[in-house]
């Protein structure tokens, strides 16, 4: 397995962190909170959750052009400061990345290769320009990760819940980069994310991520399923499924081993 394999497995797993440490399982949908305005449905939708450190642990399944087996990830996350995760397979070390605001640092064992990069290498894959720390944090956590402004979105509720629909192509500039998206967002009634999709107007490039059958974890709700679609000349697709959830302080070694070959970005 190559590094952007296991880069591709370590942003999509990282969507079942949370941030409450009691769980039990969401028999019955919640009574929905009566928005009263679009802009009170905003400003709950982007709002974060704050906590402090979790780990977790999971299996992931990735399907991609080629072969991978299902991998054994635990993941850890600081609020706002590090994501540090480590894959096994075959109850064997395979690889290992640390994520902060500055950038990724990652290596994997097989090919003894390592990345240390800005956050272009996680836009690259996801065939995106905006992911920086904050955008990253909010996709793995079930949380609005893409710009949404009242004025930019056409607003809908129905029995489903709601749906948001850019009203406009969305364009966003970042490091005198510009791309241009249509975009679209799904919530359930109580406002818990289910689904995002974006497509890049020029080359019809998409990102899609699922949300799906979300549990209580103490006063939050969490999806124990989250699949990431990510379309381009080629399909990626990454299932994953929580197995534990940990709420404490844990350490992070990290350090790229000698003699190992730096990826760059393509």
């Amino acid at each position: 397995m190559n590094m952007k394999n296991y880069i591709l497995i370590l942003i999509s797993s990282l969507a079942l962190l949370s941030c409450k440490a009691r769980k039990t399982v969401e028999q019955t949908p919640a009574p929905a909170e009566k928005v009263i305005s679009n802009k009170a449905f905003f400003e709950k939708i982007t709002k974060k959750d704050a906590f402090e450190s979790l780990k977790i642990t999971s299996k992931v399944n990735a399907e991609t052009d080629r072969f991978i087996p299902t991998i054994d990830g635990t993941f850890y996350i600081e609020n706002d400061q590090k994501i540090w995760a480590n894959f096994s397979f075959l109850f064997m070390s395979q690889a290992r990345a640390n994520i902060t605001p500055a950038g990724i640092k990652a290596y994997e064992k097989i090919n003894k290769t390592y990345i240390d990069s800005n956050f272009d290498y996680i836009n690259n894959l996801l065939k995106v320009n905006f992911i920086d720390y904050s955008a990253l944090q909010n996709l793995l956590l079930g949380k609005t990760f893409i710009p949404v402004n009242e004025k930019d979105y056409t607003f809908l509720q129905n029995e489903n819940g709601y749906v948001l629909n850019s009203a406009k192509n969305q364009i966003i500039t970042v490091n005198g980069k510009t791309s241009e998206y249509k975009t679209s967002l799904e919530y359930s009634p109580e406002l818990t994310l289910k689904k995002v999709f974006l497509q890049d107007i020029k080359n019809n490039n998409s990102l899609e991520v699922s949300y799906n059958d979300y549990e209580i974890f103490g006063s939050q709700k969490l999806p124990k399923s989250v699949k990431i679609i990510i379309k381009a000349q080629k399909t990626n697709q990454i299932l994953i499924e929580n197995t534990k959830f940990e709420f404490l302080k844990m350490e992070t070694p990290f350090s790229i081993p000698t003699n190992y070959t730096k990826t760059e970005i393509k």
